[in-house]
């Protein structure tokens, strides 16, 4: 009888240690950015709220810095955009629009879970990215490109080379940067 004991507390103990190393083994890839993105990936651990992606400006919705949202993108040959994406289209790629709505003028970043290109347009034009990064392997986020964005203005985020019709997205303030 402790012999069965014992086995059964030694198959308990293997089954514990592989359920811990689990998690640890999917943050591998995801530990080489240069900046703090731990608010991302808290985002990235919470239920997304699920929305379709515009295929024009005014069927856009609204997402809001903080949230986490599962997007719904349609062919990106159906996505009139904005503005021109700076990227050229990708045959067979997905494409959607939301826009952004913000309480003030920042810096703010643009989170995803895999490698899709991200503009931001305000009053028609393409905001420049101020920096990006990504990693592979991670999709928690897999991609941030930061921007500095006006306040007060209607923004639009253009999703666009994306190879699954469906992506994780979060919008974050950025924090201030450590030298």
């Amino acid at each position: 009888m402790s012999s069965a004991r014992g086995k059964y507390l030694s198959l308990l103990f293997a089954l514990v240690w592989a359920g811990a190393a689990v998690p640890a083994l999917a943050d591998v890839d995801c530990v080489d950015f240069k900046w703090d993105v731990s608010k991302e990936r808290a985002l990235f651990t919470e239920a997304p709220a699920a929305l379709t992606a515009g295929k024009d400006p005014k069927s856009a919705p609204v997402v809001v810095p903080n949230r986490l949202y599962r997007l719904r993108l349609a062919a990106q040959d159906t996505v009139v955009f904005s503005a021109s994406p700076a990227k050229k289209a990708a045959s067979a790629s997905f494409a959607g629009l939301a826009a952004l709505k913000i309480q003030g003028p920042g810096s703010y970043r643009v989170a995803l879970d895999l490698p899709v290109w991200i503009d931001v347009v305000s009053n028609g034009a393409l905001v420049a990215a101020k920096d990006f990064q990504g990693q592979h392997g991670c999709g928690a986020p897999h991609k941030i490109v930061e921007f500095d964005l006006p306040g007060a203005r209607p923004l639009v985020l253009q999703l666009s080379n994306a190879a699954s019709d469906t992506v994780l997205m979060s919008v974050t303030v950025s924090p201030p940067r450590k030298l």
